[in-house]
């Protein structure tokens, strides 16, 4: 502690103890008491807040700030923008300190000398992990149904299984619950999740049916028939649509409106996924070209020639970087989605993958006939053979890992797997974004508050960030048209009359009619222009409102013009 100084006129007070007694040192100079504590100062163990590592404030930094100095000589703005860079750094540091609360790790398989990780069988993992963990892994024999559809919730508590013959059933796969167990009495080709585990799509035969999670049909969607794929965005609430003829669709499930439909011109559309980053549609297509779509126009926003044989198989990553595609021609290829037309790896594998699935952590699964092998480092492309691999009694029609669990889920024509995938699910989860644990309650205010903060379908584009930039060249014409709007001219304009027999076409007549044409022309070039300019409400002054007139406002005294 540093010396206590205190300055006193006077008498010394009472009542000390005596330990301050021998603690202080008083002195009398120039008639005023001066008093020093002689205690020993110590150097503090803790001086203030611990050092942040430069590599977690990197690996948490939301880019390179603003310049404050060049915004300009507005004072004002530049003490806002200090303000919010100042909470953006302590946002930055707050979250780089917290993450020694994350306590769960991400791990892998480890093989020992002369083995590989993928001879490991799954009946030798769930001998050696716990039996919580052991109970995740287990199969489904549903042998009548077949082949079936699957998917999980985003918080990765639920699944879905739908099968060809009609067979619909959702579950808690954790606790082994139930929720329902229906037969629709029609061919089902895919089902879906909606925003919560309350909803389901089931796209059947001729129409897409919508379902409670008690089995209760809620909704049949006539607008789509002949669905082949679905995906539902969540953070714009579109179910979206793939069917058979070629067409795509977003539905709103808030107002149960189509918003558009499109039709592609591909052909049968049995490929289709959505990159989770900006929520675009990616479809591939049997002349081995990936198409990208948005609901805001009628033509693919961009198209890649990936395989020169037929697209099978398509992901894109949790990140919205990385896309894997799979063609007939026995190769996979690692694309990056922000250069677009850009291969970094391709790989041969033994047969055409028919489905192919990003997980959390960046392994790839990917599923050929009744083989399923896992990938890891894909995108680096140091991997050089599988990180695991399972033989499943029947063809595999469908695969996903789920979501915060090392779980990869299989779906065959005889039934469901699961699998544990050490590394594959990403440890710590977001309770604001997917809560696995999630009561009654929090469930109704987390839908309320993602209902309110619902983007629009028109925000939805190839680069997201081009939303907030300004697009300099048409708004500077758009300022010029309005300002030329100010000052009208006449255009000039060029009109020849044909000749006429009869006499018709003599000079006198010929000025006439060309006068005649030009004036009819500038007239509706004029009225034209004046209603642009009124639709802008330049030119004109603000008209007070003006008061109804009154009986005895004749009485009032008359306003004085100044002159």
């Amino acid at each position: 502690m540093a010396p206590i100084v205190s300055e006193r006129k006077g008498k010394r007070r009472r009542g000390k103890k005596p330990w301050q007694r021998n603690a202080l040192k008083s002195e009398v100079k120039d008639e005023v008491r001066v008093t020093v504590n002689k205690e020993k100062t110590t150097p503090q163990k803790y001086p203030g807040r611990k050092i942040v590592d430069p590599k977690l404030l990197q690996k948490y930094s939301k880019g390179q700030g603003v310049r404050v100095n060049s915004v300009g000589k507005n004072s004002y703005m530049k003490h806002k923008l200090k303000i919010k860079e100042e909470k953006i750094r302590q946002a930055e540091e707050e979250a780089a300190r917290a993450e020694v609360l994350l306590t769960e790790t991400s791990g892998q398989l480890e093989a020992e000398e002369d083995s590989y990780t993928a001879h490991i069988r799954q009946r030798d993992i769930r001998d050696a992990v716990d039996i919580t963990s052991a109970a995740k892994s287990f199969n489904l024999t549903l042998n009548q149904f077949g082949p079936y559809k699957m998917q999980f919730t985003r918080n990765g508590r639920h699944l879905v299984l739908g099968g060809r013959k009609g067979h619909l059933a959702a579950m808690d796969w954790i606790t082994k619950k139930l929720h329902c167990e229906i037969n629709v009495m029609e061919s089902i080709h895919d089902v879906c999740w909606l925003h919560t585990e309350g909803m389901m799509a089931a796209a059947q035969k001729k129409w897409v049916y919508i379902y409670d999670n008690q089995g209760i049909e809620i909704h049949c969607l006539k607008q789509m028939d002949r669905v082949l794929q679905l995906e539902f965005l969540p953070y714009h609430f579109l179910l979206c649509s793939a069917s058979e003829n070629g067409h795509l669709s977003w539905l709103d499930i808030t107002l149960g409106k189509e918003v558009i439909q499109v039709y592609t011109h591909k052909g049968r559309l049995n490929v289709m996924c959505q990159n989770p980053y900006n929520a675009v549609l990616c479809c591939g297509h049997p002349n081995g070209t990936v198409s990208m779509w948005t609901p805001n126009s009628k033509e693919p926003v961009t198209s890649i020639l990936c395989h020169p044989h037929p697209i099978r198989a398509l992901d894109v990553d949790p990140t919205g970087r990385y896309m894997v595609t799979a063609g007939a021609d026995k190769v996979m290829k690692i694309w990056d989605v922000r250069r677009l037309g850009e291969c970094l790896q391709s790989f041969k594998i033994n047969s055409g993958a028919s489905t192919v699935k990003f997980s959390q952590k960046g392994l790839l699964a990917a599923a050929m006939g009744n083989v399923v092998e896992v990938y890891r480092d894909v995108t680096t492309g140091v991997t050089r053979e599988a990180y695991m691999c399972h033989k499943s009694g029947s063809v595999i029609t469908d695969l996903q890992f789920c979501p915060y669990e090392d779980i990869l889920g299989i779906s065959t024509y005889r039934g469901y797997s699961s699998l544990i995938i050490p590394g594959a699910g990403e440890p710590n989860y977001d309770a604001l974004e997917a809560n696995p644990y999630m009561s009654v309650s929090g469930r109704r205010e987390a839908e309320v508050k993602a209902l309110l903060a619902k983007v629009p379908s028109k925000l939805i584009t190839l680069d997201p960030l081009s939303i907030g930039q300004v697009d300099t060249p048409r708004l500077q014409e758009k300022l010029d048209a309005k300002n030329a709007l100010l000052h009208i001219r006449k255009p000039t304009i060029d009109f020849t009359p044909r000749y006429r027999m009869k006499g018709k076409s003599g000079s006198a007549q010929t000025f006439k009619r060309k006068q005649k044409v030009k004036e009819g022309r500038q007239r509706e070039f004029l009225q034209a222009a004046i209603i642009q300019r009124d639709s802008f409400k330049l030119g004109k002054e603000k008209n007070l409102e003006s008061k109804p007139a009154e009986i005895l406002d004749r009485f009032k005294p008359k306003k004085i013009k100044k002159k």
